[in-house]
């Protein structure tokens, strides 16, 4: 298998199939049904595998012999059924939820496996917990060097794309090749020889396509098109990253952990995950794809700058990019700037 076939792991994982990494043979707790368990764990006896994050939010990640900030494996009880198991993985029961016994939680035996499979899990949109089988044969395998090494993109499709109050633009879609995910460039006038004005977009279904109130995103990605019109020329790149790069699935998880009081940051790191997720190494390589290596960078986030000059392309400024707040979002914007360094 090349690099470029962690595809197919991804939709077995999604499917509830095993998929093999580095030693361990591991399958998603949300999305394997009873049958499929019962023929691969026929004794029952399967620990499971739990990020980081989540260990800590199930108040796992404190004990003393545990070191902070890796994953964790739980032994398998005799009083855990599966029922039990995905109620725990589950961070929107742990409000309601009565565990009848106690976690005892251990280290991986390879730590770098087990992150490597969790990020495995994350982009397949799932959340981050993992059975993890003994005997069982996974038909597909992955090597950990797959995950851990620079994201690379290729032209797929260009075409002319006409935009309401902007006019002609040039779309280039791009896709990655170790996912599969489709990216977009959206060429919007001409830059010449100074740096071109560009702003990294995270797809936000909720925001830019139904006009969710509780983000500034539909406002900022309509705002930066105009900005890069009136700047002569620029790049707005649409990134396959839902929700800081959960997805969808754990978005919505998040959100309705909102609705019970936590704000961003809490409802992710409970749902299992860091802050922000986001890789900027695949914008990076689309920029470098284009024969960009050098921008003027429309953001308030110092994490997109740091991920793009990490990666290798110069930010020669910092533009910044301010939204008017409504009642919705006041919170969500207040805490991206206390709690997660976006700047003014």
């Amino acid at each position: 298998m090349s690099r470029a076939s962690l595809r197919p792991a991804l939709v077995a994982l999604a499917g509830g199939r095993p998929v093999r990494i580095g030693k361990l043979n591991i399958l998603a707790i949300e999305t394997t049904d009873d049958e499929a368990l019962d023929r691969l764990d026929p004794g029952a006896c399967a620990n499971f595998l739990l990020s980081a994050e989540r260990a800590a939010a199930l108040g796992l990640g404190n004990r003393r012999e545990n070191t902070p900030g890796v994953p964790l494996v739980v032994r398998r009880s005799d009083w855990m059924n599966t029922a039990t198991v995905r109620a725990i993985a589950d961070a929107g029961q742990d409000f309601d939820r009565f565990t009848p016994g106690v976690l005892e939680p251990m280290e991986p035996v390879d730590v770098k496996d087990a992150a490597a499979a969790l990020t495995l899990a994350r982009l397949a949109g799932l959340a981050p917990a993992l059975w993890l089988l003994d005997n069982a044969e996974a038909d597909i395998e992955v090597l950990r060097e797959w995950i851990e090494s620079s994201p690379d993109a290729v032209v797929a499709a260009r075409a002319r794309l006409p935009i309401a109050d902007i006019g002609e633009t040039q779309v280039i879609a791009f896709r990655e090749r170790a996912t599969g995910d489709a990216h977009v460039a959206l060429v919007i006038g001409q830059w010449g020889t100074s740096p071109p004005l560009v702003r990294l977009h995270s797809e936000c279904l909720t925001g830019d396509v139904f006009g969710s109130l509780k983000c500034d995103c539909g406002p900022q990605l309509h705002e930066a098109l105009r900005l890069i019109k009136t700047s002569g020329g620029g790049i707005l790149l649409y990134l396959r990253q839902e929700g800081r790069g959960i997805g969808i699935v754990n978005k919505i998880r998040a959100y309705a952990l909102q609705d019970r009081g936590l704000d961003t940051v809490d409802a992710n790191r409970r749902l299992g995950f860091a802050d922000d997720e986001r890789d900027y190494g695949v914008a990076a390589a689309i920029l470098r794809a284009m024969k960009v290596g050098e921008v003027r960078l429309l953001t308030n986030n110092p994490g997109k700058v740091a991920g793009l000059e990490s990666a290798g392309i110069v930010v020669a400024e910092r533009v910044a990019h301010h939204m008017p707040v409504n009642p919705h979002n006041a919170d969500y914007i207040a805490t991206k700037k206390s709690r997660s360094g976006h700047l003014d």
